[in-house]
């Protein structure tokens, strides 16, 4: 429709036959108002004068028709009075006036009337972007986002982008003059969040209409959700802790059972803009918690982006010596470590009767998580006993028994006395080791007699006197043990005779009996 008003607006210009060098007066009208152009420079004694006017060089309407218009009509002054102008009605008029005698027509005025429309339809397109209740447009950090404004106008109108950030300040972006004006931001970044506006204005009539839309630049925390805690009311509370801080808008956070699978806790909504639901604090009773179990927290951003942290609950359990022995008028160190208790326990030093032990000129109390140490100053007989390194958490305690055992110095004189026994049997050992090796050939002979052949005769000689006495005994038959008997030659002889008898003897037993086959046992 304003396509084909600018067309027939040009054909209109174009017979008109009244240059635009004689225009007196310019008007502007609005397409659909009502508006009168005045029959100017009119003489004293008007009443008298009859009226008409010409448009474009043709008479349009007189005074006191015989078919009255309601479009168009003379007053009484002259003025011509036009009612929901169209756009056929623009073009050069003239105000004529002549007097009641019929005399020639003057003429009076010479007006232009232009008739424009608009601007009308603004109308705003930002993409990708998502609408929320509350009619604010957002978009994701970093992506790329497009604008776009038209709007319908008559005859031509100007469009400008203008943005008013946070800041309060105000810039154009973009400014062009056809029906649809666009730009885009790249890798869209939070300092573009603001309120942007297309204002369209009329060339003809500077008549103005604009649109606003408020963008927000969503944004999700670039690091993971913090689990954290802290013990109230010990020892059996808890509070858990999540925050997830560095996002817009605030996240949802959810603290979770994992084994169980159902929500403990959950947080403010997107909409909230406290700044608590960065920050979600769960207080637990330590009587629900179970060992072993693990907890989660879940942080759920609108942009899409989720991320956890979680921690595994477990109940304490120090480690330790659980013997520790000291001498009288000494000083001694208990120790022990616990790592493994989820939320970290508290650790105290404890006596038998359960009663904790704190530094005294008596005790010194060392806490350096993980490690916790007691020295007791100046041991007695009296410090001897059970002592109990304590830890305990939300989900219980546990403890180590640690036996301290006190020795007087006279106990080591027992140890002393012990270790000379030790010594003196190991040297007895040693002396008799040396003597049986000193006279093993004695020992072997010995052995030697039971263990010969059986079909071998041993003969043995021994020399006892000056006279040379041989007896002869014949070998035995084998004895019913298996083992032979022995051939014993004793001769007696002088001891001066002893190298010449010694060969006279071998000699002759030579010849009494053969030799046996000869047979050597080594020891």
């Amino acid at each position: 429709m304003i396509i084909s008003a600018i067309v027939l607006h040009l054909l209109l210009l174009s017979h008109q036959t009244v240059s635009e060098e004689h225009v007196q007066r310019y008007v502007t009208g609005e397409k659909g108002e009502n508006t009168t152009l005045q029959c100017l420079d009119q003489p004293v004694n008007a009443s008298s004068l009859l009226y008409r006017w010409k448009k474009n060089g043709s008479v349009l309407v007189t005074q006191n028709p015989l078919k009255p218009s309601e479009h168009l009509s003379i007053s009484s002054n002259g003025s011509l009075w036009i009612s929901g102008l169209l756009y056929i009605d623009g073009g050069q008029y003239e105000c004529e006036s002549q007097t009641k005698d019929n005399s020639s027509w003057q003429t009076l005025s010479n007006i232009l009337l232009r008739v424009a429309e608009g601007p009308t339809s603004v109308s705003l397109d930002v993409q990708p972007a998502t609408l929320l209740q509350n009619g604010t447009l957002y978009v994701k950090k970093g992506s790329d986002v497009y604008f776009n404004c038209s709007s319908e106008s008559f005859p031509s109108q100007n469009l400008t982008w203008t943005v008013e950030d946070l800041a309060l300040d105000s810039y154009d972006r973009a400014s062009g003059n056809n029906s649809f004006l666009e730009f885009s931001i790249k890798n869209i970044q939070p300092s573009d969040q603001g309120i942007y506006s297309c204002t369209s204005q009329n060339t003809l009539s500077k008549t103005t209409a604009n649109k606003r839309q408020e963008l927000l630049v969503y944004y999700a925390p670039e690091s993971h959700p913090g689990c954290s805690w802290e013990i109230v009311n010990e020892p059996l509370d808890v509070l858990f802790i999540c925050s997830w801080y560095g996002g817009y808008p605030v996240p949802t956070l959810d603290w979770h059972e994992v084994l169980e699978e159902h929500v403990i806790a959950k947080g403010p909504t997107v909409n909230s803009t406290s700044q608590e639901t960065e920050r979600l604090e769960v207080h637990v009773n330590g009587f629900i918690l179970h060992s072993g179990e693990e907890v989660k927290c879940i942080g759920h951003h609108v942009t899409g982006v989720e991320k956890n942290c979680s921690f595994k609950l477990k109940k304490p359990y120090p480690l330790g010596d659980p013997m520790v022995t000291a001498l009288v008028g000494s000083n001694i160190t208990l120790s022990c470590t616990e790592t493994d208790s989820m939320p970290p326990a508290k650790t105290v030093w404890m006596q038998k009767d359960n009663k904790i032990i704190n530094t005294t000129s008596k005790y010194i109390v060392s806490d350096n998580n993980p490690n916790y140490k007691l020295t007791i100053i100046n041991v007695t007989k009296e410090d001897a006993g059970i002592y109990y390194c304590y830890s305990i958490n939300p989900l219980g305690p546990k403890e180590l028994e640690v036996y301290l055992t006190v020795k007087t110095s006279a106990g080591n004189k027992g140890a002393m006395v012990g270790v000379f026994v030790s010594v003196f049997i190991m040297m007895i050992g040693i002396t008799i080791g040396v003597t049986v090796y000193s006279r093993r050939d004695r020992i072997c002979i010995g052995l030697g007699f039971s263990h010969l052949d059986d079909d071998t005769g041993d003969i043995l000689s021994l020399v006892d006197s000056d006279e040379e006495e041989i007896f002869h005994e014949t070998e035995l038959p084998p004895l019913s043990n298996g083992h032979a008997t022995t051939l014993v030659e004793i001769h007696r002889r002088p001891s001066s005779d002893h190298g010449d008898n010694a060969d006279s003897t071998v000699q002759r037993n030579d010849q009494t009996h053969p030799e046996p086959a000869q047979q050597t046992e080594d020891c």
